[in-house]
């Protein structure tokens, strides 16, 4: 071998110095030493053979060179310069370290004990590619090609038979023992491929990149070990500070086996990575819930479309909504349009056809006109427009209405900001800015209320859009030329107005309605409902969205009615005052929902002048929730002494992006007799019609909404996945297919699609149409004499496990255990969180004001005990709390 500086191989050294020797080399090129201690040690061994190297010539002694390649080494030898103290020459290399090896394995033989394996050598797991045969030292590069990167040179075997045992060679050394301590006292301990690395060469460039000191090293079988026809080794100079990282690549480093197996181990924590401490592992947390193979499961065939009445034909009806305001306008000017009643119940205001002609036209006109910015107009024909009005002023709002319709404007009726910071009041804010508004109509006392800034003008609500105000009472409006008339008044494919929605998650979403769509929804009514000129309507609804809008506002225009509103703030002090309205005025129908009749059954008592013989048509705006049927039939068994006939009650549904799906006929409009369903509510957590007895909680009985619109196509689709047609006896979604249905969600392309152009199929994956239906987020199905059945809708569907549950049904369940000696006005909220990927079902309820805590617990019990009954799960997964009211929501509901 090659000592530092001096040919050993010429002086007879002992063998245990040679075997000392040798190891301090390899403790040298494992980095186990530094440069200066190993020259300290060598010394010491080699003081009493100094004499005998004095012949020796000094340079050689100062410096050691790589041999360069046979046909370079004259050229090279000239132009080599001194090299680092700490590399090793190759040229002055002695067979110690292959004679110490030999003697270990030897001893090691003997012994038959287990190799040391505390440590990894460096080069113990390397490829073949870096040992070098022991007969290859004539090959070498010269000093400029070494320290070129990224360079790599190979030396040709010599002669397949020379290679082949030096292969046997290492592959047997490395297969003997796979790793060997440093430190160990026994120093043959190591293996063959580990001791014989310090000896070998490399043809290789030093690494650019630096020493990568914690990445394991490369193991590879000796199997998957090709026969290589070059091979490169690692240069003597670089011994142990050659290492694989994971990708192969090779690395320089001056570390020890020790150090790398420290950092390997502090690379691989025993506890795992921070990240691993956060993730859900669902497989473990949560029980894996089975299907019941005892569940109902739908066994009816499959269902077809079920097509509603085709529109009167042969019916003159007018080209548009607008066309028909101006000939009841021009024609009927004193006819009664609206009347308004104050919180006293008396008439403050009536608004005839001709005044609301006038008024709307003026409002056209300063809209177009005298609304300027920077010497241009404000407004263009297409822009929208916020409606501002509170619930006590229909008058101004069907005014505004009409005028932007007028002026070609797109209406945007919004609520009246309450607060400057009102979470609802952002979402409405977004809705205004995705619709780009800068102009809000209001009145003068309704902009009195609403709060200021310090400037005086009216402040900015969070999250809305800056917007300019304007005040339509009379006195602020120009009066048009006499020669000046609105553009055509067709119905076209344009946008009329946009009606707000609210999701489940609180967000607000605009559904536009195009002018044909209007007039053909108007049509639809007036054929269903039967309605006729002159005809007076109460309307308790809200006049700016839904129903209340539909009829009370449009329908109403087409058909030359007197609408009568009762605003909200008069039912609460007078329940009953919408039944005396009706006496008073004749009313031949009524627009209510289920807590309007609810109230009244509560203060009816002492009435006794009370008729309501005039009805025909006693429309239920919210029909489809559960709770409504107890309303209906209480009211019925009230009143049906005062005049009211059973027929006259009529259910209806509808949705915002479908308007109305269905409404019940009267039976001289050709109306099937009403149904009413007994449902098992196990059945029906499984999505599965099955029909029950009344003489338990377990079941919920529904009443039919009528028949689909004049003019529709129905259909029921599965809840989840594909839209493909359900069973007969399977609750799904209904879809309409009509030209009386919303269009779209403003600006929301993506939603859009999935919810106004869903395209129905068979199981077979046939289009059940060429033409799109129209999601209407109700659940439902398809009954007898193709009337329509809602068990609830989509934003109230909860799944708890692998079951389906519905909010309206559980509050429906909830108020069935004594709904009047408990719950307050029957005030109640069902909602759910999600715990662990799963659903739990919340019920909140306000206890009446003398409700003891004795009460709640008896009441939460008997709540949590009809839970699993009904098939809801609320013993086992949900929560019920008899405090904390949720003053919007109240169903009004009494249930025997």
């Amino acid at each position: 071998m090659a000592d530092r500086g001096c040919p050993l191989e010429a002086v007879p050294l002992p063998a245990e110095v040679r075997e000392s020797l040798a190891e301090l080399e390899l403790e040298l090129s494992e980095g186990d030493i530094t440069q200066k201690g190993y020259e300290k040690k060598r010394a010491k061994l080699l003081a009493r053979y100094i004499p005998l190297l004095q012949g020796v010539d000094p340079s050689l002694q100062a410096e050691n060179r790589i041999p360069a390649p046979t046909q370079t080494t004259a050229a090279v030898s000239k132009q080599r310069k001194p090299r680092p103290p700490s590399s090793r020459d190759e040229r002055f290399r002695s067979d110690v370290h292959t004679e110490a090896v030999q003697a270990a394995l030897a001893r090691y033989t003997e012994r038959k004990v287990p190799m040391p394996s505390r440590r990894r050598s460096a080069l113990t797991h390397s490829s073949v590619e870096t040992y070098t045969p022991p007969d290859t030292s004539s090959a070498s590069e010269d000093e400029g090609s070494f320290r070129r990167p990224t360079r790599l040179t190979s030396t040709p075997l010599q002669s397949h038979s020379n290679t082949e045992p030096w292969l046997d060679r290492v592959i047997q050394g490395s297969s003997t023992s796979s790793s060997a301590s440093s430190t160990s006292s026994h120093p043959g301990g190591r293996s063959a491929a580990t001791l014989a690395g310090p000896t070998a060469h490399a043809h290789i460039g030093v690494h650019s990149a630096p020493p990568d000191v914690t990445t394991g090293l490369v193991e590879l079988s000796q199997r998957e070990r090709p026969q290589l026809a070059s091979v490169r080794g690692v240069a003597r100079g670089c011994s142990g500070s050659i290492l694989e990282t994971a990708g192969g690549v090779p690395v320089s480093s001056r570390v020890s086996s020790k150090i790398q197996q420290l950092l390997n181990t502090l690379k691989r924590p025993k506890r795992p990575p921070l990240k691993e401490f956060f993730v859900d592992d669902l497989e473990e947390l949560l029980e894996v819930q089975q299907p019941d193979p005892n569940q109902p499961k739908p066994e009816g065939s499959q269902m077809v479309v079920l097509k509603g009445e085709p529109l009167a034909v042969g019916v003159p009806w007018p080209p548009s909504l607008l066309a028909v305001l101006q000939r009841w306008g021009t024609t009927q000017p004193k006819a009664p349009c609206l009347t308004a009643l104050d919180t006293a119940g008396k008439a403050v205001y009536t608004l005839t056809y001709g005044k609301l002609w006038s008024r709307s036209l003026k409002l056209a006109y300063t809209l177009l006109n005298k609304l300027t910015s920077k010497n241009e107009p404000l407004l263009k024909p297409g822009d929208r427009v916020a409606l501002v009005f509170p619930n006590s002023d229909p008058v101004m709002f069907m005014v505004a209405f009409y005028g932007c319709l007028l002026a070609e404007l797109v209406p945007v009726p919004i609520e009246v900001p309450l607060t400057r910071k009102d979470a609802g009041s952002r979402q409405v804010g977004f809705l205004l800015g995705s619709c780009g508004v800068t102009l809000a109509l209001t009145t003068d006392a309704c902009q009195k209320g609403l709060p200021k800034a310090q400037t005086g003008e009216v402040a900015a609500f969070k999250g809305w859009p800056p917007l300019s105000w304007l005040v339509i009472d009379g006195k602020h409006l120009a009066k048009p030329p006499k020669d000046w008339q609105p553009q055509a008044q067709d119905a076209r494919a344009g946008t009329a107005y946009i009606e707000y929605k609210t999701s489940k998650e609180g967000s607000t979403v605009g559904v536009t309605v195009t002018h044909a769509c209007l007039l053909a929804h108007c049509q639809a009514l007036t054929q269903a409902c039967g309605y006729s000129e002159a005809e007076t309507l109460t309307n308790v609804l809200d006049f700016k969205r839904d129903a209340g809008l539909w009829h009370g506002v449009l329908t109403s225009v087409l058909n030359r009615m007197h609408v009568v509103s009762v605003p909200y703030a008069l039912m609460k002090v007078n329940p009953l005052s919408w039944i005396q309205k009706v006496c008073s005025y004749k009313a031949r129908a009524a627009l209510v929902k289920s807590r309007d009749m609810h109230w009244s059954l509560l203060a009816q008592r002492g009435q006794r002048d009370v008729s309501l013989s005039s009805l025909r048509m006693l429309i239920v705006a919210d029909g489809a929730n559960p709770w409504s049927i107890s309303s209906c039939d209480a009211f019925l068994n009230v009143f049906q002494s005062r005049g009211l006939r059973p027929e006259v009650i009529c259910p209806c549904a509808s949705s915002p992006e479908a308007l109305t799906v269905a409404i019940r006929r009267p039976p001289e409009l050709g109306g099937p007799p009403a149904r009413k369903a007994v449902l098992s509510m196990n059945g029906l957590s499984f999505g599965v019609i099955r029909v029950d007895t009344e003489e338990k909680l377990s079941v919920l009985t529904v009443q039919d909404v009528g028949q689909a619109l004049p003019g529709a196509d129905v259909c029921v689709v599965k809840v989840e996945g594909a839209p493909y047609l359900c069973k007969t006896d399977e609750v799904g979604e209904i879809c309409v297919s009509s030209s009386a249905t919303g269009t779209a969600y403003y600006g929301l392309l993506g939603i859009t699609k999935s919810v106004f152009e869903t395209v129905p199929v068979t199981a077979g994956g046939t289009p059940v149409s060429d033409r799109p239906f129209t999601r209407t987020g109700l659940l439902g199905f398809i009954g007898p004499d193709n009337l329509v059945f809602v068990v609830g809708k989509l934003d109230g569907l909860m799944v708890v496990g692998i079951r389906r549950h519905n909010a309206d049904d559980i509050v429906a369940t909830a108020l069935a255990v004594e709904p009047m000696k408990f719950v307050y006005r029957g005030r109640i909220a069902v909602f759910s969180v999600t715990v662990l990927h799963d659903d739990r079902i919340v019920l909140v309820a306000e206890q009446r004001p003398d409700a003891s805590e004795e009460d709640s617990f008896q009441w939460m019990s008997r709540v949590l005990q009809v839970g699993p009954a009904a098939g809801h799960g609320l013993g086992a997964r949900g929560s019920q709390e008899s405090e904390g009211a949720e003053p919007g929501l109240r169903p009004p509901q009494e249930f025997s």
